[in-house]
């Protein structure tokens, strides 16, 4: 794999939460409280830090994160044909292609674990780092 789980991991973290986040109903304010903390605002950073870490990674990684999704949602059934066809295949940017993806995290879980990757045990290690 061209690319370490840990990454892949906190890419699934940051896609979890902000697959959870849900439109504004009280345009009133934009003050944040626990009744709205799942609401998406745009002083909320998550995904902006999610598409700065994907940019900041080299072609080889980014490649290998598109690979992982494909394989997760059952395109292709080997990394390296996946792979393969990611790099050959690229044309926009690789963060707003794997953030167009709605269930991007669900996506990537399935391809680490396709490799034989245990994602249970990283996701609970990412949260106590974050």
């Amino acid at each position: 794999m061209d690319i370490s789980p840990d990454k892949v991991g906190f890419v699934i973290l940051r896609a979890r939460e902000l697959g959870v986040k849900v439109g504004r109903w009280d345009r009133s304010s934009d003050d944040a409280d626990a009744d709205t903390i799942l609401e998406s605002r745009p002083s909320d950073g998550t995904e902006r830090e999610l598409r700065s870490f994907i940019r900041g990674l080299n072609e080889e990684e980014k490649t290998a994160l598109v690979a992982i999704a494909w394989l997760g949602r059952e395109t292709f059934e080997t990394y390296e044909e996946a792979f393969t066809t990611a790099r050959q295949e690229a044309t926009s940017p690789t963060e707003s292609y794997l953030l167009g993806m709605p269930l991007l995290a669900d996506y990537l879980e399935s391809g680490l674990e396709s490799l034989g990757i245990d994602t249970s045990e990283m996701e609970d290690e990412l949260y106590r780092k974050v």
